[in-house]
């Protein structure tokens, strides 16, 4: 292994370290999110409100776009990523109801 292609090992290396310290950042973080939404859920089946909040949502989806920018990542992705973990939200809520 030349000097250049061990280099490139260790800072591969170092990135990967960072990459699975953000992914338990995020793991940990939707897990506190969804205890969050899980006591709303709760909460709007106790006084029968609807499980879903679409002015809410569309609010909290030009926020995350404006964050998105803000962090250079892609407003798209972004908002289909918060779109996925709000329908899953809503499917908990509609089991709470149940």
């Amino acid at each position: 292994m030349t000097d250049k292609t061990a280099r490139a090992a260790e800072i591969l290396a170092d990135h990967r370290e960072s990459i699975d310290r953000l992914d338990a950042i995020l793991v940990y973080t939707l897990g506190e999110r969804f205890k969050h939404t899980q006591a709303v859920g709760k909460l709007k089946a106790e006084y029968e409100l609807p499980p879903s909040d679409p002015a809410r949502e569309a609010r909290q989806i030009a926020r995350l776009e404006t964050l998105a920018k803000e962090a250079d990542l892609d407003p798209k992705f972004a908002t289909a990523f918060l779109n996925f973990i709000i329908e899953e939200v809503i499917r908990h809520h509609k089991k709470h109801q149940e």
